[in-house]
């Protein structure tokens, strides 16, 4: 059996059902399907994108799956006021959909971290003390409290820059913000894994700021195991031993791509310009 992760959708549902065909077309008998998260925003199609990925997961149990992406919980945000749309933001399909409530449910329950078929799946990075069990661990704190009675509370205590650096001693909300800020947010770091979330440019941009990649710190602890993720479309894809980056810029007219996690074969689907560079702002 063959698994396939896809890189960040952001809306682009016409791509996501071409590449869906292409997997099927690559003869992969029932693979499982893996997002890297970023389901909806910026592309035109966010309700019929986040739709369809709920219906195979729902149709397809521990086939298909996604991580959370910022946009995603900036979604579960919008919805309960606790942070404002932005106008780059293509949600208000969703926010006045009839299902909006069964779509929320469902996407807030989604993982913050996936280990599938040898290989850790993420959305954005992972800090350099965190070795993959680690990593699962402190995505699981997040998930539980995601999955529980006082979610809502938990987001209006979620968004800020700091702390900006893991500590073991750090509990309550700042424990959680730091765990959210690195799996959905992460570029840059000190080689001392103080979080930059300014640098949003290629990965040499930020060497002359002090900064390098989180996958290029020495000595990272995850780094024995492959490390799939998405989030960084000014990295574009990238695959090296034990790390690929799969966020190709499909909303900014580039590609939306998938990576068979057995063989490495990928696919990919070009995209129309739905969204101008020099317009990227909002959720990071």
């Amino acid at each position: 059996m063959k698994t396939f992760v896809i890189g960040d959708l952001q809306g682009c549902h016409e791509q996501m059902m071409s590449l869906l065909e292409r997997i099927t077309a690559s003869g992969a008998v029932a693979p499982t399907i893996l997002f890297a998260g970023d389901l909806i925003n910026r592309g035109p199609q966010s309700l019929a994108t986040l739709r369809h990925v709920r219906d195979l997961a729902l149709a397809n149990p521990g086939k298909v799956d996604s991580v959370l992406g910022n946009h995603d919980l900036h979604l579960l945000a919008v919805v309960h006021g606790i942070r404002p749309s932005h106008k780059s933001d293509t949600l208000g399909d969703i926010l006045g959909a009839p299902d909006r409530d069964e779509l929320i449910d469902w996407l807030r329950r989604r993982p913050l971290a996936i280990w599938q078929d040898g290989h850790l799946l993420v959305h954005a990075g992972v800090l350099p003390q965190w070795s993959v069990e680690r990593t699962l661990e402190l995505a699981h704190e997040v998930e539980t409290m995601l999955r529980g009675p006082n979610w809502v509370d938990f987001l209006r205590q979620m968004y800020g820059n700091l702390p900006n650096a893991w500590d073991d001693a750090l509990r309550g909300a700042e424990r959680l913000r730091c765990i959210v800020n690195a799996l959905t947010r992460l570029r840059f770091c000190t080689r001392d894994g103080v979080m930059d979330f300014k640098m949003k440019e290629g990965a040499s941009a930020g060497h002359l700021a002090g900064l390098m990649p989180w996958f290029e710190v020495p000595g990272r602890q995850s780094a024995r195991d492959p490390v799939v993720f998405g989030h960084w479309s000014a990295l574009g894809l990238t695959v090296r031993p034990k790390l690929i980056g799969l966020d190709t810029g499909c909303v900014w007219g580039g590609q939306l791509s998938a990576v068979c996690l057995q063989d490495g074969a990928l696919l990919q689907v070009a995209c129309p310009p739905y969204q101008q560079h020099e317009g990227k702002k909002g959720p990071d």
